[in-house]
């Protein structure tokens, strides 16, 4: 199911039927359309929703189809992560592949979406083995996976790794692994990539499963001593990583205070709590339960 027609037409579509069709029953909730992406206020036709809020339905659950099934043009980032490395003086982005041999037995088996082929992990075996000192350690490794959307990727993964080297400073104290761009994967294929690269930490970008007001979000998930097996509670997650969500800029601030505490207490996790929020004031509330005070 492709989206052959623009989202923008149907929302001032729907806007101006609200306003001039008699038909239509306007709801009051929706003056607050504006404070979200969520679908309030729609309104309604007799007792059906009006045709204009349908198509709109449509075309955000055909955007999210979308978003799982179309393939990443990996080549497409691989030159932009390419011109970046060079820029850094980085070594060239290494090109992998899971298990997972199609998109749908990626779908069927995230089993398999988590870990490399073997073709993937001789790359890095060769890669490492071609290093002048194997026995060194790779400070952050940077992982970019189509995960469940490849929108997501193509869209945010460049411009969010731009503003996060250049908020570590040209001078930054992490010594950084080539760039992984990895087809069919999982958040856990990083443990397999950061373990081959002898990385203390791995940050794995990722598209995140599509809702039917995002299909393009970006996922960060950050491991210390990544290795085969690890969980979920031993990460940290930074979730909605785009303009219409979380800005590049604030998810890497967040993202660079996570790398500076992992390092610092060798450790990620629920153990790593994320504190650049501290200032606000719903954080500023006492912690003692309502029940308990005198």
């Amino acid at each position: 199911m492709k989206s052959n027609f623009n989202a923008t037409s149907v929302t001032n579509n729907s806007d101006n039927t609200h306003k001039n069709n008699g038909n239509v029953v306007h709801n009051p909730w929706r003056d607050l359309r504006r404070f979200t992406d969520a679908r309030i206020g729609l309104g309604r036709a007799g007792i059906s929703l009006p045709t204009s809020e349908m198509l709109a339905f449509q075309l955000s659950h055909a955007q999210a189809r979308d978003a799982v099934n179309f393939p990443l043009d990996i080549n497409a980032i691989t030159e932009q992560l390419s011109k970046l490395s060079a820029e850094k003086q980085l070594a060239a982005p290494l090109r992998l592949h899971s298990q997972a041999v199609d998109r749908m037995t990626y779908l069927q088996r995230p089993d398999l979406g988590r870990r490399l082929d073997e073709n993937g992990r001789q790359t890095l075996l060769n890669f490492t083995a071609g290093q002048q000192n194997t026995a060194a350690k790779y400070d952050l490794a940077i992982v970019v996976v189509d995960g469940l959307s490849s929108l997501a990727v193509q869209k945010n993964a460049y411009p969010f790794i731009n503003e996060l080297l250049a908020q570590l400073g040209d001078n930054s104290e992490l010594n950084i692994a080539p760039f992984s761009v990895v087809e069919q994967g999982r958040v856990a294929i990083g443990d397999d990539i950061g373990e081959l690269l002898n990385a203390q930490v791995v940050m794995v970008l990722i598209g995140e499963r599509p809702g039917l007001s995002s299909p393009d979000s970006l996922g960060l998930y950050l491991t210390w001593a990544p290795k085969t097996g690890l969980n979920d509670a031993c990460r940290n997650c930074i979730s909605n990583i785009r303009p219409a969500g979380l800005p590049y800029c604030e998810a890497a601030r967040r993202a660079v205070y996570l790398l500076r505490e992992a390092k610092k207490l060798k450790l990620t996790g629920v153990n790593l709590k994320d504190r650049t929020q501290d200032d606000v004031i719903e954080h500023q509330q006492s912690s003692r339960h309502f029940l308990n005070a005198e």
